[in-house]
């Protein structure tokens, strides 16, 4: 069995633990990093372990709304037939905020023969750490969670808006990047999830309040499994989320939700090690940083982000948070210690030597990052590629080997994606199809909708 699929005496003694459990969500994260499933009861956990749980092979196949992509292969042109889903072992955790009490336990989705299905995502990133520790690389790694805290209502110009302080109701305009201030007026918000993270052995650290009102960020701790930092940042969101609702805001997870302010990002920080924990990342003593290991992975990503833009911008939306000074990377850059560029190398201690990848918005699909991120260092390594020179605080505007390599914008990423060897080679050749056919149908459904600019512009003026 894989080593990854969870074993009946686990659920058995979460279950004898928490006797008040009356049922669990099963959750899936399709290629859009929505989580689909089934909520089962409590008698039905045991089957689910033993047996796996019959789901269709279109969950992977839907749209953002919902909606089935017959192009993706995956409805109609197989009968939309059953595959089985297992749950995945460490992932089984309370859901502390449901009456009555429910758990919520993530899942892998496999063949009736118990092989991988190629359109899940967790099971690309999987791939990518397996090739790795075939070369005895082993990544580490942590996301970061950038979003923002809306009105369950929009304001009085039917827009979003963000939320008053929990605390005592107050309201400004002001950015406050930093601002302990608004950190303590939510605190009656994020003391619950801090909570609800202890319950859930989500290893959750800092909270910062970010570069625009009601914007904020929380940090995961560092690890030394690439997958589990992916199950860390997928959890994340959904108990934010959760825990949002039920304080009457909206946990918003677009990349640009707000015109005029920062859009919200999801950095990746990652590192590689050997076999015995050691970061192949850190400079030896008296070695210039990066190490040579390092910058053929910089040298990998730059050379490959391009291809990979689709899994880091994967929305219409998404492209509207690259806008130079608002610290979204425009440009296939590297720099240290240097926030303007796309992949940063941070200040700190060598032995904590990593690179922080920095294109992805918080609306991508974790897995995806990482596996588009794995491969380009993959691909560095395995090609010797050299970066160029640092940006040296210039990345907004500094040219790089590879600038000509970047898609303009969401339409040209699409295409990029499509006729990518790296890409498909990373994903798989049946979640390369599925995800770029679920692509294509959101272009056309975004491509079809009259938006209010154009009203504004043209209706009176044309």
């Amino acid at each position: 069995m894989n080593r990854q699929i969870a074993d009946w005496s686990e659920a058995e003694a979460f279950l004898a633990a928490h006797p008040d459990v009356e049922a669990v969500d099963i959750v899936l994260t399709d290629a859009n990093g929505i989580g689909r499933g089934k909520i089962i009861r409590r008698h039905e956990v045991e089957s689910l372990y033993r047996h796996g749980r019959h789901l269709p092979s279109s969950i992977l196949g839907l749209d953002v709304t919902g909606e089935d992509v017959e192009e993706t292969g995956l409805v109609w042109s197989v009968g939309d037939a059953d595959l089985r889903a297992w749950p995945l072992s460490g992932t089984l955790v309370l859901l502390p905020w449901t009456r009555p009490l429910r758990a919520q336990v993530l899942v892998s989705l496999y063949h009736l023969d118990g092989s991988p299905h190629g359109a899940d995502p967790r099971h690309a990133l999987a791939a990518q750490l397996a090739s790795l520790a075939a070369e005895g690389l082993y990544p580490a790694g942590a996301f970061e969670l950038e979003f923002y805290l809306l009105d369950a209502q929009p304001g009085p110009d039917g827009k979003p808006r963000p939320v008053a302080m929990a605390l005592d109701g107050r309201r400004h305009g002001q950015v406050q990047v930093y601002g302990l201030d608004d950190l303590d007026g939510m605190q009656p918000f994020f003391g619950p999830v801090y909570d609800a993270a202890r319950a859930q052995g989500l290893p959750l650290e800092t909270l910062i309040s970010e570069y625009a009102p009601g914007q904020y960020e929380l940090t995961l701790r560092y690890r030394t499994d690439l997958l589990r930092a992916a199950d860390d940042l997928v959890m994340l969101k959904r108990l934010v989320r959760a825990m949002a609702r039920r304080h009457g805001m909206i946990a918003c997870f677009m990349a640009k939700p707000l015109a005029g302010q920062a859009g919200s990002g999801m950095h990746l920080h990652v590192s590689l090690n050997d076999g015995q924990g050691r970061n192949l990342f850190a400079e030896e003593e008296g070695q210039t940083a990066p190490n040579p290991l390092l910058r053929r992975a910089i040298g990998g990503l730059a050379a490959t982000m391009g291809d990979g833009m689709l899994a880091f911008a994967p929305h219409a939306n998404s492209w509207r948070r690259f806008v130079a000074r608002l610290y979204a990377p425009v440009q296939p850059t590297w720099g240290i210690n240097d926030r303007s560029v796309a992949l940063r190398i941070p200040a700190g201690p060598a032995a904590a030597r990593r690179v922080e990848h920095r294109p992805s918005g918080v609306d991508a699909n974790p897995y995806l990052v990482g596996t588009a991120v794995l491969a380009g260092i993959r691909h560095g390594i395995a090609h010797d590629i050299d970066p160029g020179p640092a940006a040296d605080y210039q990345g907004f505007t500094q040219e790089t080997p590879f600038t000509g390599t970047m898609p303009a914008d969401w339409r040209a990423a699409i295409a990029q994606a499509q006729t990518s060897d790296f890409l498909k080679s990373a994903l798989g050749p049946d979640l390369h199809r599925a995800f770029l056919a679920i692509k294509q149908a959101e272009l056309l459904r975004v491509a079809g909708a009259i938006p209010d600019t154009d009203y504004q512009l043209y209706l009176h003026q044309v």
